[in-house]
């Protein structure tokens, strides 16, 4: 668990020590010459940089497609140490320049996100050379490619809900797993647990979903023993719709309500989700 813990720790304080000097590094533009007033230019620059996110997502795409990553909004991206894909095989201790892809993406979409086109585009271009050597490092190391299309079904295929397995887990195998519907549609990744202030068991988890690495997620808890979970905790699935998750009740990335308002937030999550999951009676 230390080890997960430290590695996300170290990834977020890199992600954000390297993308604030690049951002720094754009010159600020304090004449109106040729340039419109400064408030034009500050609301230009606070445009995404649509070019870039588009590159970063399909960059995130082909790795997935080459097979020893999982893409999209799951967390353990790049993270072979959690047992995510095939490239395991490799050992935690190999496992460096993986994070190292992991973390440049990451930077790179703050940088999009802050209308740094050329910066954006300078990074993503590292992180494609670290993934070229990493991939072909692997490729000489013999490490098998993971069929991920059919894992995933295998792990639709044998998850069982988190109520009918006498299995405890620890919060870092549930953060950041990806959730599929049985449908095999991505719905996000779990972001966080809530735990119910009257029993002291997990009452929710919260799933992150409409970002990209982070930036611009949502946040949708969602009654803990409404999921199913793949052995090894590998995959959580959920019996729902991208459209229904759509419009679910949202709560703060910080917090789950304000102080003494627990059951009123919860009574609104728990109607919700009785109306809107198979097999639930609204009382």
């Amino acid at each position: 668990m230390k080890r997960s813990i430290v590695g996300g720790c170290m990834a977020g304080c890199f992600c954000f020590g390297l993308a604030a000097p690049l951002i720094a590094a754009e010159p600020a533009v304090t004449s109106t010459e040729n340039h419109g007033s400064p408030n034009e230019k500050n609301v230009s620059a606070a445009k995404p940089v649509d070019t870039c996110l588009t590159d970063l997502r399909a960059f995130d795409s082909q790795m997935e497609k080459d097979g020893y990553w999982l893409g999209g909004s799951c967390y353990v991206f790049g993270d072979p140490a959690r047992g995510y894909s095939a490239a395991d095989a490799i050992g935690y201790e190999n496992a460096r320049p993986s994070y190292e892809v992991r973390v440049l993406v990451a930077s790179a979409t703050i940088l999009a996100r802050h209308g740094q086109r050329q910066p954006c585009e300078d990074v993503l271009a590292t992180a494609r050379d670290t993934y070229k050597q990493h991939l072909a490092d692997l490729h000489s190391g013999g490490t098998p490619r993971l069929d991920i299309p059919g894992w995933r079904q295998l792990q639709l295929a044998t998850a069982q809900s988190v109520t009918d397995q006498d299995i405890s887990f620890r919060s870092d195998e549930l953060i950041g797993t990806e959730v599929r519907n049985p449908q095999n549609e991505a719905l996000g990744s779990i972001d966080d647990l809530i735990i119910s202030p009257e029993t002291g068991k997990i009452a929710y988890l919260v799933i992150a979903r409409g970002g990209f690495f982070g930036i611009d997620e949502k946040y949708v808890p969602v009654p803990w023993g409404d999921f199913k979970i793949a052995p090894k905790a590998k995959l959580l699935v959920l019996d729902t719709t991208k459209a229904t998750v759509d419009v679910a009740p949202e709560v703060n990335h910080d917090r789950f309500t304000t102080r003494g308002q627990f059951d009123q937030e919860s009574q609104k999550v728990d109607v919700y989700w009785k109306a809107h999951l198979p097999n639930k009676d609204v009382n």
